[in-house]
């Protein structure tokens, strides 16, 4: 039993496999990870639910209905009949400018915080003169008096005010519910006067009052699209199909302007029934929270073999040099201790801000091997050495998760230096003639 005890290779197997199952706990940590960032989905969605979704809005779009002939060939008889279809024209307008502000809001449900907002919009432009003459020739007979024109709102709970719209100098109120959906499932519309002999423009103008969640997006209809938003918000994302040709973003917020043509998107400026959706050109801003605690979370946790294996390999080289005994049972305590941290960093960032939280979190740790270290090696250089190094590790850690994007390269380098000091600390040992007395327990 002895001999087994101090063999070199059943300590290193031990010690291996003691890191492996350690793995075990570290795998449940990250299901419990998961499962509270499922619970702040579940959060934002039931504060969403009633306050209001994320908010795309899509047109305005003119609709015109239209009937026109089609044969059709009775199978059994062969006879040929016409048969009337109606279908509807899709205009786009041919200048679109969006002014926006958004007051933002934070808003908790239990321990998670959920962004908001409140928005004002200004949406106006117009619609050059309507050529029909082209298809009024192929037998279409457009039904003018039942023209909308439509706009798409993604989750209408969100409207605040009754929306009116200007349209040739007449107010009209919007109606809920769009006309058809070839292209929008959801928004208003409103009757619009249209006449095929109007040899002028069709300017109109509307405000929107749009309560929503997170984020705000816009669709370029217009052959030429101008928007324009604001908020006081800190830290924006922009996202989407364009980015903004100019942003300013400062401690009082930010401002943001996209210009985007017809030649930029990938669908026409009229078309019939529902050959194109809009929303794949959708463009704005997400209102991302300064810090993401469960991704940090995640982005943490994946070193947690790294930390296991390099503490093991301390402890192991100490029995080698200070011929002292270290027991298995202590490796899977220091380990368990090792592990515990990813639950203090978890459960104490859902309360305060993370960096915060991983700094209480490892210096916990530290202490505590630390301290066992000093017990049961009785030795203060030991200890201050264990100390030493997991401090290291942890500000290791810690820098390559606020790095993002060099986040692979500063792992990278850091690991290969870490191996370096590795072998340059064991290239004198002779691992064929250890003495044995090191290895004992």
């Amino acid at each position: 039993m002895s001999k087994i005890k101090n063999n070199l290779y059943f300590k290193i197997g031990g010690i291996v496999l003691i890191a492996l199952l350690l793995l075990i706990p570290t795998g449940m940590i990250k299901s419990i990870i998961y499962e509270r960032e499922q619970t702040q989905r579940e959060a934002i969605d039931e504060v969403s639910e009633k306050w209001g979704g994320e908010q795309t809005l899509q047109g305005p779009v003119l609709t015109i209905p239209y009937t026109r002939y089609v044969k059709e060939v009775d199978k059994a008889s062969g006879k040929e009949t016409l048969v009337q279809i109606t279908e509807r024209l899709h205009v786009l307008p041919s200048k679109l400018d969006i002014q926006a502000s958004v007051k933002p809001d934070r808003r908790h449900r239990g321990v998670y915080e959920i962004v908001v907002y409140n928005s004002v919009l200004h949406v106006s432009g117009e619609f050059t003169k309507l050529d029909f003459k082209d298809l009024e020739t192929k037998g279409h007979i457009f039904k003018f008096n039942e023209a909308t024109l439509n706009a798409g709102i993604d989750d209408l709970r969100g409207i605040e005010k009754q929306i009116d719209l200007n349209w040739e100098g007449k107010k009209l109120p919007f109606n809920p519910g769009v006309s058809n959906q070839d292209i929008f499932y959801s928004g208003i519309n409103a009757k619009v006067n249209v006449s095929p002999t109007d040899d002028h423009l069709y300017r109109f103008s509307f405000d929107v009052e749009l309560k929503g969640s997170q984020q705000l997006y816009f669709t370029p209809v217009g052959k030429e699209t101008d928007v324009v938003l604001n908020s006081d918000w800190q830290t924006p994302k922009f996202d989407g199909a364009f980015l903004p040709d100019q942003h300013k973003t400062d401690k009082s917020g930010f401002k943001a302007h996209w210009n985007v043509l017809n030649l930029n998107r990938n669908y026409p400026q009229s078309w019939t029934g529902s050959a194109y959706k809009l929303r794949d050109s959708s463009f704005g801003v997400d209102l991302k929270l300064p810090v993401d605690n469960y991704q940090k979370s995640h982005r943490t946790i994946h070193y947690a073999l790294l930390f296991i294996g390099l503490t093991f390999l301390v402890f192991f080289f100490i029995e080698i040099f200070q011929s002292s005994g270290i027991h298995p049972i202590q490796y899977i305590l220091v380990g368990i201790a090792l592990v515990v941290f990813y639950t203090l960093l978890l459960s104490i960032s859902e309360h305060i801000q993370f960096n915060s939280a991983f700094l209480l979190s490892a210096m916990a740790t530290v202490i505590l091997i630390s301290t066992y270290v000093r017990a049961i090696l009785r030795s203060l250089k030991m200890s201050l050495f264990i100390a030493g190094l997991l401090s290291m590790l942890y500000i290791f850690i810690f820098v390559i998760i606020q790095l993002e994007d060099l986040a692979l390269l500063i792992g990278s380098i850091g690991v290969f230096i870490i191996l370096g000091l590795v072998m340059y600390f064991s290239r004198k040992i002779d691992w064929y003639n250890i003495n044995q007395n090191n290895l004992e327990a």
